[in-house]
């Protein structure tokens, strides 16, 4: 459960004396506060999932207390607002609880009854963002399971990590092979986060010219240089209160990581043209396919860079090191396929297995699911072998503990676990199958 002491209050109020004599009596209470003199400079602070609740005065300078009432419901619908009105002004009072407003207090009130209002706000924000963790969790499970497929034990515990991470706002690494799904995973992490109802603002890193990529990244003011006949917004400021994913992060330019660095570590950026900070509100995912500190030995990566990018590292397994996930995985990509091109789904045989289980998969996933497309169009039946000269040489004995392992396993899932049924199910004594069970290594079985 979130603890609500943990939330910030934001607190606007135009007066300074009053604004300094409510901030302190809610730190004397043990809560934590933001200050602010105008409603503009609250606002910058209320995202999708703000860990807060806002408390503000009703007639303010330039935006008043019901806009900004209405201004951050309109982020955050679930968002406490305690709202202050002066005596006599309680038919206003009653038209914010209208709107939408958590509760109001009356001019003058003590700091006891400031504290008292701001706890319960406090403890009702913290149950509402414990309901929506909770949601995230159960829809990021379902949508993890449909999209990272395989039931090998690299893909298990990799389920298990990104469902783990996905709640937190640590900026994740991610490693793998070309084809291994490395966006994929940004994207699991994206959608089961507080953050999924932000932006997934993606950019490759290597896939633009150097002189574009600031104004991509940060974005530029009207005549920041020669062509920029109006403001752009950047990558940065797109993502805000959502995830900037930076794809093949290897392969930005040096003077750029620089800058980048700075950006991670200040969490504040410039628009290209402006001399305005701003407020980096995004959580970072970065993806590479190259061994980064490698590259920062050989001088074309800064190392400061790579730990401040890899607070957590997920390693992607390639596809020849998990096997047993092939036929899973083609069935479920031909299915996909077969809904595509609204074609019938063929009948997979021993053949296509054959050659698939013996097959290097330098492509990796990606590689797999085209193979599966090709499958479903009529343009490829397993018979003759995928060229491959980098195919390691496996014993037909290794072939043969693969395609029993992915039958078995097959047979124990039909069956709930129940090795007794399995066994029959397969046609094998009870016996038998224990027995390929103990050789294999661990597999689904429970009885």
């Amino acid at each position: 459960m979130t603890d609500p002491q943990a939330l910030e209050v934001l607190f606007v109020e135009d007066d300074d004396a009053v604004r300094l004599g409510s901030t302190q009596a809610l730190q004397l209470a043990g809560l934590r506060v933001s200050g602010f003199g105008s409603a503009e400079k609250a606002l910058a602070q209320i995202v999708p999932g703000v860990a807060a609740v806002l408390v503000t005065d009703v007639r303010l300078p330039g935006i008043d207390g019901l806009e900004l009432l209405s201004r951050a419901l309109r982020i955050e619908p679930t968002l406490p607002v305690i709202l202050i009105t002066g005596h006599g002004d309680i038919s206003m009072a009653v038209q914010a609880m209208r709107l939408g407003a958590y509760d109001f207090l009356e001019k003058p009130f003590s700091p006891e009854q400031l504290s008292e209002v701001v706890s319960r706000a406090l403890e009702k924000r913290a149950l509402s963002l414990e309901v929506e963790r909770l949601r995230g969790q159960l829809a990021g499970y379902e949508s993890i399971e449909a999209r990272l497929v395989g039931r090998s034990g690299a893909m298990q515990q990799l389920r298990r990590l990104v469902r783990d991470l996905a709640s937190s706002d640590a900026d994740v690494l991610v490693l793998g092979e070309t084809g291994t799904g490395k966006e994929l995973v940004a994207r699991c992490l994206h959608e089961g986060s507080r953050r999924r109802g932000g932006n997934f603002a993606a950019i490759n890193c290597g896939g633009m010219p150097e002189a574009l990529f600031e104004s991509e990244m940060f974005g530029h003011e009207a005549g920041a240089f020669t062509g920029a006949a109006k403001r752009r917004i950047g990558k940065i400021e797109h993502a805000r209160g959502g995830t900037l994913f930076l794809d093949e992060i290897e392969t930005m330019p040096m003077s750029l990581q620089v800058k980048m660095l700075r950006t991670l570590q200040e969490r504040q950026f410039e628009r290209l043209g402006s001399n305005e900070l701003r407020t980096m509100d995004s959580r970072v995912i970065a993806a590479t396919k190259a061994d980064l500190l490698a590259a920062a030995r050989e001088g074309k990566f800064r190392d400061d860079l790579y730990y401040r990018l890899g607070v957590v590292v997920l390693q992607l397994p390639p596809l020849r090191e998990r096997r047993e996930d092939i036929p899973l995985l083609f069935t479920h990509f031909a299915a996909q396929a077969a809904l595509r091109h609204e074609r019938e789904l063929p009948g997979v045989h021993s053949r296509h297995l054959e050659a698939l289980m013996a097959h290097a998969w330098p492509g990796n996933v990606r590689e797999l699911r085209n193979i599966a497309d090709r499958f479903v169009l009529g343009l490829w039946d397993g018979e003759a072998r995928m060229q491959d000269a980098a195919r390691p040489q496996r014993s037909l004995d290794e072939q043969m503990a693969q395609f029993e392992r992915y039958l078995i396993n097959e047979a124990l899932e039909a069956c709930n676990g129940s090795a007794a049924a399995a066994a029959e199910r397969l046609g094998l004594p009870r016996k038998t199958l224990y027995d390929k069970m103990r050789r294999l290594g661990p597999l689904k079985a429970v009885a």
